[in-house]
């Protein structure tokens, strides 16, 4: 079974992620739905040959070991993927995530305007979250190749694989890979600030020694773009300050009411008004407000502001799933499905 002709055949179709395991067809994930291929049923044997094609021998070093391996696999003049390597069933299961090759313009993303905003800060910590899938990477690309073009600055990517390839216009641009170029992100961002980066992209801030390396970049005047596996900004103060011990957690209060400019939490939707998918946006971003709460251990407090704040360009999940529902883009049950407060929703759905 030809693996590039799989992989060919899912991006025809508009895939976003293709799975590979032992008993089963190759399945694709095309606007949110699994799918069977039109493929015969892999062995076990078979997804070990994909395995061994796509991956260079220190990956196959990292996964005899682990058990679990992530990489980048491209098929050129076709496209390129994100593949994590794992075991199922004492079998070899691979799952790739369709990486899009042309970044869009942040005009194109459906992203509210208070977004390109973000692009024009001097310094600070913006994090972008939501669950795996929901366009975090295609925003924070979209933001940067924004910069790229506008500024005459130095950006620092550090990504566990390389998505995006950004090109360098005005600005010039370095992408490290996780395990090619550095070995960790903490190891990256400890020798970052040596490079005389003015922008730096931090690929996921997964653990405490990444998030403080990560803070103290935004903390000395560095403009620093993030990502976290959490749904609202509430969520994201409170996971930030709960990766540190209880001993040190007010002062990480008050460094990062200083350092953080905004959270966006992103939520994607199919479509019903056309093919493809539609982010659902809450945005927070730091007034006075804001940061008196992150100090103050009142995170809680945070949706409240949101919702009071809308003329600034801040709004609430649940706002922004109301008028993505109200402008005929996403289907009635999907809205309430995905909603923060689904009582609550399906009440001014219906007024």
């Amino acid at each position: 079974m030809d693996l590039d002709n799989i992989l060919t055949t899912a991006l025809e179709h508009d895939a976003s992620d293709i799975h590979l395991v032992a008993g089963h067809p190759p399945m694709a994930r095309v606007h949110t739905v699994m799918m069977p291929m039109d493929y015969p049923i892999l062995t076990p044997q078979s997804t070990m040959a994909m395995l061994e094609h796509m991956a260079t021998e220190e990956n196959m070093k990292v996964f005899a070991k682990v058990k679990d391996v992530d990489f980048s696999y491209a098929i050129k003049d076709t496209g390129r993927f994100r593949v994590n390597a794992h075991y199922q069933r004492s079998t070899v299961g691979i799952s790739l995530r369709s990486i899009k090759t042309d970044i869009p313009e942040l005009s194109l993303l459906n992203l509210p305007e208070v977004i390109t905003r973000l692009t024009y800060l001097p310094r600070g910590l913006v994090l972008v979250t939501g669950d795996t899938g929901s366009g975090k990477s295609t925003s924070l690309a979209a933001m940067i190749d924004a910069m790229n073009h506008r500024y005459q600055k130095h950006i620092i990517t550090l990504e566990d694989p390389v998505e995006y390839t950004l090109t360098s216009d005005r600005c010039m641009i370095e992408q490290r890979e996780l395990g090619e170029d550095t070995p960790s992100f903490a190891s990256g961002l400890r020798h970052v600030l040596r490079q005389d980066p003015d922008i730096i992209l931090v690929g996921e801030m997964r653990d405490l020694e990444t998030t403080a390396a990560a803070i103290t970049a935004a903390e000395t005047g560095h403009l620093v773009f993030s990502t976290l596996h959490t749904v609202n900004a509430s969520q994201t103060v409170e996971r930030i300050i709960d990766m540190y011990p209880a001993d040190e957690q007010n002062q990480i209060r008050s460094m990062l009411a200083n350092t953080l400019q905004a959270v966006v939490s992103q939520t994607l939707f199919k479509r019903i008004d056309k093919k493809g998918m539609v982010p659902a946006v809450e945005v927070m971003l730091c007034t006075p407000a804001v940061r008196n709460l992150i100090r103050e251990n009142r995170a809680f407090e945070i949706p409240n502001v949101i919702e009071t704040n809308r003329s600034l360009g801040m709004t609430s999940l649940d706002n922004a799933i109301a008028e993505l529902y109200f402008n005929g883009m996403i289907s009635r049950e999907d809205a309430i499905a995905q909603a923060a407060y689904p009582e609550k929703l399906e009440r001014a759905l219906a007024a």
